[in-house]
């Protein structure tokens, strides 16, 4: 046998190079480099196998669970057919990437994270940052990384990646198991050399199938479909990464069928398309809520069926209501008690719109909904153009950026009260001009998630949209950006808080205590209601993003945040949109509710009655059995 004697980083960094997957006979290198913040833990191995192999690009990060949002909107953007690698020291560096690997599992998206761990020899325990246990050696921080890794392994010995690396492939390739891969990587034995066979450094194609459903069951759905006179699509992120939008849209179109877009789905079909209803759920839209309520039929296409999704299982309330759920996860095929088509999107789709040749839903619901879908635009006409003051509203700030963004634009944006305005709002012209990270709506993700996407397309203007309270988390990727010269125009909403949470805790009846950023009175914070007295703190978010290397140009209205977006389209490196929005005018709710349970006993009269509220609602969530 032909061997080679490497250290186990470099036999990794090695191994790496020479992956490929292929879909539909368009085969690609599957990692596209490597971002890390080295430390004690890694220096001395991966730091040096990158360093020897820089075939394997290597990007320095300032955060590490920015660098995992990184990776994580790479691989989204590239339809999970291409990734990063993550590395980091142990301790701290390991545990900061703990939320990024959450993200990644929870959005079904492919990162492999190479934290360093304690020594494989234990001679010199306890090393620098490690947690001891009484009951065991055999323990690290890593082990963290466990329930939120679709594979985990502590490697030893060098030996043992002849065995690790190709489940670990496994599983990043796979349509369905596909998350976080996490190989934990003892800091001595990344050093340490053995005779690995030459084999494992041969290039491997990894296929990514698109496996079809059982034809029974498929032929069943064909029924289903046939006998529904109210059916309607619940296009999920599956649909994008299938890259089946555009069956979707000839299966819309052909059979008179509506399609309502989840978070991670919105953009399978252009906005302007007759059918499309525009965002479903909590989130969603007037004529989404009001076709989900009177479906006889639910056809999920690539989605998890998330409680946003759902409005907490109130949105389905027509007697007898069924579903038939498409996606390659069986998992999630059968949430609802569904006729279950585990499959691929883009070929199932297909098979089906084949067999249902001919048939169209009834005449008068298709032009029911096409009257709601133009009763939708003209109400997001309206919104755009609201000229709210003294500030301008997050609904009209949104409106610009839409207008002025260019087609083949990408728009970013993960927490506080933008995901909602943007599901209901945002016009999406093409699969990936709406990226939303709303799997774990992590605030933090935006700046970080927007390199990602840069990297993965650098010919796209990419728009990163963030709030003050997550760009207080993780601001600090503009260092990246221009590091790596990457363009983002990043357009910074500031409204002193939590603005969600804000509008969650009052619903609630507890008066937005705790969300807004201001001083305290009398030793405790004060409550968020508008026209209160408030004492707000001295803080400069756009000196700070000048001082990270950012051209910002600050707005005070809605003419000079135009201007202001007009310009940053021209210039050449990041550039920060800084632009204050009033807290309070925001974008409606439509008839949509979300479970979120008030306290059941309290002095407070308004929790008293949102309690009351919720209670009568309550009602209306369904078991689908």
């Amino acid at each position: 046998m032909r061997t080679e004697r490497l250290t186990m980083a470099q036999a990794l960094v090695k191994f790496l190079l020479h992956q490929q997957v292929e879909r539909d006979g368009v085969t690609q290198p599957f990692f596209a480099g490597c971002l890390g913040i080295f430390g004690h833990g890694n220096v001395g191995g991966i730091g040096q196998a990158l360093q020897q192999f820089p075939a394997l690009r290597y990007y320095q990060s300032r955060n590490e669970q920015a660098m995992v949002h990184t990776a994580v909107a790479y691989a989204k953007m590239r339809n999970r057919l291409q990734t990063l690698a993550c590395t980091t020291s142990i301790g701290p560096g390991a545990t900061n990437m703990i939320t990024g690997a959450a993200v990644a599992t929870i959005n079904r998206l492919p990162v492999l994270l190479l934290p360093g761990d304690i020594f494989a020899r234990r001679n010199v325990a306890p090393v620098l940052q490690q947690l001891e246990s009484s009951q065991t050696q055999d323990i690290s921080v890593n082990d963290c990384f466990k329930p939120v890794s679709r594979y985990w392994d502590r490697l030893y010995r060098p030996d043992q990646l002849i065995t690790s690396l190709p489940e670990a492939m496994r599983v990043l390739t796979s349509p369905a198991e596909t998350g976080a891969v996490t190989l934990a990587l003892p800091q001595d034995a990344q050093t340490e050399a053995y005779d690995f066979p030459i084999e494992l450094f041969e290039e491997r194609v990894w296929s990514v199938p698109r496996n079809r459903p059982d034809q029974s069951a498929l032929h069943r759905a064909v029924q289903w479909i046939r006998a529904a006179k109210r059916p309607l699509i619940v296009a999920g992120g599956g649909v994008i990464y299938s890259g089946a939008t555009e069956i979707l849209a000839r299966f819309a179109q052909s059979l008179g069928i509506p399609v309502g877009e989840t978070m991670a789905g919105k953009g399978s079909l252009r906005f302007d398309h007759p059918l499309n209803l525009g965002g479903i759920g909590v989130t969603g839209t007037k004529a989404a809520h009001l076709a989900s309520r009177a479906a006889d039929l639910v056809i999920g296409i690539g989605t998890r069926y998330s409680d946003f999704t759902t409005e907490s299982k109130t949105a389905f309330q027509a007697p007898g209501v069924r579903f038939i759920n498409l996606n390659v996860t069986e998992f999630d095929a059968a949430k609802h008690g569904a006729l279950a088509l585990t499959g691929d999107a883009a070929v199932t789709l297909e098979e089906l719109l084949t067999h249902l040749d001919g048939h169209q839903s009834p005449a008068a619901y298709r032009a029911e909904c096409e009257t709601l879908h133009r009763d939708w635009e003209a109400e997001v006409d309206r919104v755009y153009a609201v000229r709210h003051q003294p500030l301008p509203s997050q609904g009209e700030l949104i409106g610009v950026i839409n207008e002025l963004s260019g087609p083949d634009a990408v728009m970013i944006n993960a927490a506080g009260s933008m995901p909602g305005d943007l599901h209901k709002l945002w016009r999406t012209t093409h699969p990936k001009n709406f990226h939303l990270e709303y799997g774990f709506s992590c605030m933090g993700y935006e700046i970080a998630g927007g390199l990602g996407i840069k990297m993965a397309d650098p010919k796209r203007e990419v728009y990163v949209l963030v709030g003050d309270g997550s760009y207080l988390m993780l601001g600090n990727e503009i260092v990246t950006a221009i590091q790596e010269n990457l363009k983002l125009i990043i357009v910074l909403m500031d409204n002193s808080g939590f603005n969600s949470i804000g509008g969650l805790s009052r619903s609630l009846g507890q008066e937005g205590f705790g969300t807004r950023y201001v001083y305290p009175k009398n030793g405790k914070l004060p409550g968020d209601e508008a026209g209160a007295a408030v004492e707000t703190l001295p803080v400069d978010l756009a000196m700070n993003a000048r001082g990270l290397g950012a051209l910002v140009l600050e707005c005070g209205n809605h003419a000079e945040f135009r201007a202001a977006l007009q310009r940053a389209q021209s210039e050449t490196r990041t550039t920060v949109v800084y632009v204050r929005n009033d807290r309070y005018a925001g974008v409606g709710g439509y008839g949509t509710w979300w479970d979120v349970p008030p306290a059941e006993v309290s002095e407070m009269e308004g929790v008293r009655k949102a309690r009351q509220a919720w209670e009568a609602k309550r009602g209306e969530e369904k078991h689908f059995l």
